[in-house]
């Protein structure tokens, strides 16, 4: 009997330790957040071009089961650069990227159109903010060797 309740309570506890996901474990954020980050592209910054500028880029992700209008939405970094959405619709479970450079906006990329890196290589933050200037999301990163980040 005894070995019996030993066994028992050594099997809850397995159970358990698979059930509940460790505190270091991501989980995928819900509704509108951040996704991949590429805050420093491949290769040299200089010399500058579009290609280069474009390799900048954040993911915003919907992660709910209805579109989000995102007119007005605006990412902005902590230094202060920023993109306001215009007339943009994201579909329920889809990723819109959000490159530096120029380029034409579809459903899947749109473009900020400057000519300047807006990321810091060496570390960072940028805040997603509704048109009321509310934070909805957030994610920073320091130099990691790979040039991105998962904000989620």
């Amino acid at each position: 009997m005894r070995k019996a309740a030993v066994f028992v309570a050594g099997a809850v506890a397995a159970v358990t330790a698979l059930a509940v996901p460790s505190a270091g474990a991501a989980t995928h954020q819900a509704g509108l957040h951040f996704g991949a980050l590429q805050f420093d592209g491949p290769g040299a910054d200089l010399p500058r071009t579009n290609a280069k500028l474009n390799a900048e880029y954040v993911d915003l992700h919907n992660n709910s089961r209805s579109a989000v209008r995102l007119t007005g939405y605006t990412v902005k970094t902590a230094s202060g650069f920023l993109y306001t959405f215009r007339s943009f619709t994201l579909g329920a479970g889809k990723t819109v990227r959000l490159h530096n450079g120029q380029g034409t906006d579809t459903a899947a990329h749109v473009y900020r159109k400057k000519n300047n890196y807006w990321f810091n290589n060496s570390s960072g933050s940028v805040n997603l903010l509704t048109p009321r200037g509310a934070k909805k999301d957030s994610c920073s990163w320091r130099a990691n060797g790979r040039g991105w980040t998962s904000c989620h």
